[in-house]
């Protein structure tokens, strides 16, 4: 009896001793899982290291082609057309006959002008033998104005003062007779001249009968047929014309620039064009610029011409337009997508102490996928890159280089749209 007593107390206390060393043995296993809770509530931050190097600031823009010149074409004169010789399309040089107008009171108006002239050219020639007429009587009568007046002088009182009066007085009639037969054939010169001007404005304004192209180019639309009623383009804001004429063999690329690239563009600024509709690539110069920042865009306008002469470009095709604005050396540079932009730019730079830092920073050259950094950072400092909402000043952050993947897709998520005209 009473050895079963003691092995049952032998088995008890092997039992509790067991318990005590499984409770000491358990005991730390249960402290490790709550420092790993305390790293798990740090944030991996990936980072990168701001570096120097070349940095270089491009911009690229769309452009948009449109015709070097382009018209509605309008008849000068009121009539109908009898005949129009091209259609949309249709390449035309410069003179060339593009439609006729029939204008019957023009005719007649040149007839009357023509009348006019031959009147002129009577009346004066009639006038003309009226002064050979006048100078005739004048020298008789200022030939015998002159035998009397010698009479006189040589023999007093031979010839009565009151005859010699009456002769200088037909001598002087004769004399003004004269004068105003040329005064009249003056004053019908004067109306030759006015018949004759008038004349060169009916027969130019039947000229205007013959509509023509003003420059070489391609027909775009033609808003006139054979017997249609053309007024004239001075008599009304709203007259009918008869095609539209665009010059398509030389085109204007018109761009818009940001307001912030306008002081590095100028005329005579290189630039590559890129056709994206027919895969065409070419160097251009740009010849204008507006000079003037659009109050509703913040762009400026400039323009590169570009020779066309087979018309495979068309008005209306977008290109892209590259301009290579500047490049700098030994610049600090960072990835844009580490850059908070705004009022003051920034950067979270994690310390020796893996604490981020919210440091203001200068921004100097962009390029499409990097930030020049002018000042308030140093060479190799590490800089968090990632979602800036999610990091805050102070914050205990577990650094981590940054993987390419990863700057590829902020990158790509941020990246601006071009400018559109």
């Amino acid at each position: 009896m009473r050895n079963r007593r003691g092995l049952t107390f032998v088995s008890a206390a092997v039992v509790v001793v067991a318990i005590i060393l499984f409770l000491r043995i358990k005991e730390p296993e249960h402290k490790e899982p709550v420092v790993a809770e305390q790293d798990s509530a740090i944030a991996i931050v990936p980072y990168v290291l701001a570096q120097t190097g070349a940095i270089s600031q491009d911009l690229t823009v769309a452009g948009v082609f449109q015709p070097y010149q382009e018209i509605d074409v309008h008849g000068k004169v009121s009539g109908y057309i009898t005949r129009i010789n091209v259609d949309i399309g249709d390449r035309v040089r410069e003179g060339q006959t593009l439609a006729v107008l029939e204008v019957p009171e023009l005719e007649a108006e040149v007839a009357g002008a023509d009348a006019g002239v031959n009147q002129s050219q009577q009346d004066i020639a009639r006038l003309k033998s009226e002064i050979s007429r006048a100078q005739a009587g004048y020298d008789a009568t200022h030939a015998n104005y002159t035998r009397l007046k010698q009479a006189s002088d040589q023999q007093p009182g031979l010839v009565a003062a009151q005859e010699l009066d009456d002769a200088l007085s037909r001598d002087r009639a004769a004399e003004s007779q004269v004068e105003a037969a040329k005064s009249a054939v003056a004053a019908a010169e004067g109306k030759l001249g006015v018949s004759r001007a008038d004349r060169l404005r009916v027969t130019s304004m039947v000229k205007y009968a013959t509509i023509t192209a003003p420059f070489t180019g391609v027909v775009t639309m033609r808003y006139a047929d054979t017997g249609s009623l053309i007024p004239a383009g001075t008599s009304e804001s709203n007259a009918q014309a008869v095609i539209r004429l665009a010059q398509s063999n030389l085109l204007r690329l018109r761009m818009p620039i940001p307001e912030q690239d306008v002081p590095l563009i100028s005329d005579g600024s290189h630039a590559t064009v890129h056709v994206q509709a027919t895969g065409q690539q070419f160097p251009a110069t740009v010849i204008r610029c507006t000079r003037d920042v659009s109050n509703a865009t913040r762009t400026m306008l400039c323009e590169v011409d570009v020779p066309n002469p087979n018309l495979s470009l068309t008005p209306g095709m977008y290109a892209d337009v590259s301009f290579h604005l500047r490049q700098k050396q030994d610049s600090l540079i960072l990835p844009s997508v580490a850059v908070i932009q705004g009022d003051q730019p920034a950067v979270f730079v994690v310390n020796a102490n893996d604490v981020l830092e919210r440091r203001p920073v200068v921004l100097g050259i962009t390029s499409p996928n990097e930030q020049a950094i002018a000042g308030g950072l140093q060479e190799g400092e590490r800089v968090a890159v990632g979602d800036p909402g999610g990091m805050q000043p102070g914050q205990k952050v577990k650094p981590q280089p940054a993987a390419q993947d990863l700057l590829k897709f902020h990158a790509g998520s941020q990246s601006s749209p071009k400018a559109t005209p």
